[in-house]
């Protein structure tokens, strides 16, 4: 009986011991500072501190259906009906998504830049790469769209976790904007998390993957199995571009290419030849943007 207890112990332990390491990773992920953020920016050419600070800018603060709240910034400077919400990735902040909206700017938009959950301004206590995030793009839309009235013509940019949490606002919640652009998204959650321990810890994924899903369902009270980019697309009525890096060791370019399959309507797919993870417009400037040129001229815009 005591061997039975001490192996009984030891077998609960490990499950606590892997669920709360795990899952505590997850949720907490480890954000990078406004300072490192903008120094990487800057080093790359795509953030001037003093043309930023010189913007007019609006920021807002909207409620979160989950009790926070949601901040962000309003630039416009042109007087055009024409806007684009950008959303982050994990780790980053609204400040990562300056170099979108100086793009977006120079092709004559008017843009929103906002923190997800837990990132930047915005309150909540947790990531959840795309699931409760995708209530409050919802939020974010309807804000913007009472702002500036049924003339509005919207679209909506995302990278990374942003990306994810963009086709899964489209494909689960409301297909509300005009068009999507999703740079380097997840496939799904599951196969993501699975990719990531095969490269971070190469331990077997039977040894994590049945502890994890249970303890992020009983502690975020989500299913890591219902963040699945690939399902909702196939929901997604609006154009969608599809973009990602080639050499992308942190999430592959495969995930995109099959979210470009599933996607029915108009679409279309960029793979850049150059840059790590989230890095396919730092390196392919002029060819990203003439894609984006490419893919409004194709939906009519």
């Amino acid at each position: 009986m005591k061997k039975i207890f001490i192996g009984l112990l030891i077998i609960l332990s490990y499950i606590f011991i892997i669920g709360f390491f795990f899952t505590n990773k997850m949720m907490y992920i480890k954000k990078k500072t406004d300072e490192e953020i903008i120094n990487r920016d800057t080093k790359y050419g795509l953030y001037n501190q003093k043309d930023f600070d010189a913007l007019e800018k609006k920021n807002f603060s909207i409620p979160s259906q989950f009790g926070y709240s949601i901040k962000g910034t309003l630039i416009e400077p042109h007087n055009t009906n024409r806007y684009i919400i950008i959303c982050h990735g994990v780790t980053v902040n609204r400040l990562n998504s300056v170099k979108y909206m100086n793009l977006f700017m120079q092709k004559g938009w008017n843009v929103l830049i906002y923190d997800h959950r837990r990132h930047g301004e915005s309150g909540g206590k947790t990531t959840s790469y795309g699931h409760y995030e995708k209530f409050d793009l919802q939020s974010v839309v309807q804000w913007v769209k009472k702002e500036i009235g049924d003339s509005i013509v919207l679209g909506i940019h995302g990278e990374s976790m942003g990306a994810v949490t963009t086709l899964l606002y489209a494909g689960m919640v409301e297909d509300g904007a005009d068009f999507y652009i999703a740079d380097c998204p997840f496939s799904e959650l599951e196969a993501q998390l699975l990719y990531r321990l095969k490269v971070e810890f190469k331990v077997p994924s039977l040894l994590i993957m049945p502890i994890a899903k249970p303890f992020v369902q009983l502690r975020d009270r989500y299913s890591i199995k219902g963040v699945s980019p690939l399902n909702a697309i196939a929901n997604i009525k609006r154009p969608v571009l599809l973009i990602h890096s080639k050499e992308d060791d942190y999430i592959p370019a495969e995930m995109t290419k099959q979210l470009y399959e599933k996607k029915t309507g108009l679409k279309k797919l960029y793979i850049a030849e150059k840059g790590s993870h989230a890095m396919s417009y730092a390196e392919n400037r002029e060819e990203y943007s003439k894609v984006i040129d490419e893919f409004f001229a194709e939906i009519g815009l």
